[in-house]
């Protein structure tokens, strides 16, 4: 025979109520915690993805700043990622997931220097453009010299560098605009070419570091060349 079931009691019911009622209180509870939790999330996700981000940027200045110092006085050659990431305070794993590659960390080091050249004109009599060359070149000479090395095998450096001579001759050109006025055609085009011989990081280089001359030196026979290209009047 089959087993009968006791009729539940009033207060078996009355049991079951409020178990029910107990249950829905703490699952209501439960999903106000994780609501509330998880407003708590969206409010703050802000701030982390920032945090974050400025984090991320501040490696990546660490390591160009790093990169930006070997390569004043290293070629690419002995340039190592242990070395930037040393100076960045920083691993090489870090550094190879922001670039990628040394070359292409290489390559944005060079192009986050910037506009690459000799500062702004203030006078144009040849002392003043001759002084204001060689404090460039003897900061940063014999590094453009190295450069010049790397060149032929790196294009980032000779893009780089592309951008250094186009400054240079659009700077002798502002220089010298108004001497250059009174030549014509083919001769115009020689003067300037001479002129930015004369003021060139390799004529430098001859002077300086071949010759062993003094700056003093140097300078007085580069203003001889300049001379000689636009005569005296031009001096000042």
């Amino acid at each position: 025979m089959p087993r009968q079931v006791a009729p539940l009691r009033a207060t078996d019911l009355w049991m079951l109520q409020l178990t029910a009622i107990f249950m829905s209180i703490r699952l209501t509870s439960y999903f106000f915690r994780v609501s509330l939790i998880a407003m708590k999330y969206e409010a703050s996700r802000p701030y982390v993805m920032k945090a974050r981000a400025e984090a991320a940027s501040a490696t990546r200045n660490r390591i160009l700043a790093s990169a930006r110092a070997l390569l004043v006085t290293h070629s690419f050659e002995d340039m190592t990622i242990d070395a930037i990431a040393e100076g960045a305070n920083t691993t090489v794993r870090t550094v190879m997931r922001v670039f990628g590659s040394k070359e292409e960390l290489f390559a944005q080091a060079l192009h986050s220097l910037g506009e690459f050249g000799i500062t702004p004109i203030v006078s144009k009599e040849i002392d003043a453009l001759l002084t204001v060359a060689y404090d460039f070149y003897e900061k940063i000479g014999d590094t453009v010299i190295r450069w010049l090395g790397d060149e032929g095998r790196i294009p980032a450096m000779h893009e780089h560098l592309e951008i250094g001579r186009k400054h240079l001759r659009s700077w002798v050109s502002k220089a010298f605009e108004e001497r250059l006025s009174t030549f014509e055609g083919t001769t115009r085009k020689e003067v300037l070419d001479g002129l930015i011989v004369a003021f060139d990081v390799y004529t430098w280089k001859l002077l300086r570091r071949d010759f062993r001359l003094s700056r003093r030196a140097a300078q007085a026979t580069a203003k001889s060349i300049i001379v000689g290209l636009i005569g005296r009047s031009s001096n000042g």
